[in-house]
C-alpha cells in the first residue's frame, strides 16, 4: 500500500469518528496524474446525494496538460465506489447535526487507486489548542528521553 498523499489538516480540524475505504471513478489521463502524485485534498469533501457518495471539490490537474481535453475541470465531482451497507449508514451519520464526510488520504492498493474518507465532527477552538499543548509536550519528553 503506498501513499499517495494525505490530508493533514483535516486531522487537526475534525475529530474522525470512522472510516471507510472507497474506490474512486476516474478517466485515465486521472489515473496517471494521481499515480504520479498530483492530486490536492485541501478543501475537498463527500456529500451523498441519490443513495451515490461524491468527492467535490478534489483538484486533479491533467497529466499532460496539452493532451487533455480542452472542457476538462480538473476540480470536478467524481464518484466514489462504496457498497450499499455503507452508503446507507453513512446516509443516517451525515443526517446528524455536526457530521461531515472528509477525505482523509489516497493510496493505491492491488493497483487500484483507493481513498480513505472519515466520518468527522468539527473540533472547537479549545480543543485545537489542547491538541496543540498535547503534542508539544509528547514532543518534549520524547526529547528529554
Amino acid at each position: 500500500m503506498k501513499i499517495i498523499t494525505e490530508n493533514k489538516r483535516v486531522k487537526f480540524d475534525y475529530e474522525i469518528l470512522e472510516t471507510y475505504e472507497a474506490g474512486l471513478e476516474l478517466k485515465g489521463f486521472e489515473v496517471k496524474a494521481i499515480r504520479a502524485g498530483r492530486i490536492n485534498l485541501a478543501g475537498a469533501y463527500a456529500i451523498i446525494r441519490d443513495n451515490q457518495a461524491w468527492l467535490i471539490n478534489a483538484d486533479v490537474p491533467a497529466y499532460q496538460p496539452k493532451n487533455a481535453p480542452e472542457d476538462y475541470d480538473s476540480k470536478r465531482t467524481r464518484r466514489l465506489l462504496l457498497k450499499k451497507s455503507e452508503i446507507k449508514n453513512l446516509i443516517g451519520s451525515v443526517a446528524e447535526k455536526g457530521l461531515t464526510l472528509m477525505p482523509l488520504k489516497v493510496y493505491t492498493k492491488n493497483h487500484r487507486i483507493k481513498i480513505e474518507i472519515g466520518l468527522g465532527r468539527s473540533r472547537k477552538k479549545a480543543d485545537k489548542r489542547e491538541l496543540i499543548k498535547k503534542r508539544e509536550t509528547e514532543r518534549e519528553i520524547r526529547r528529554n528521553l
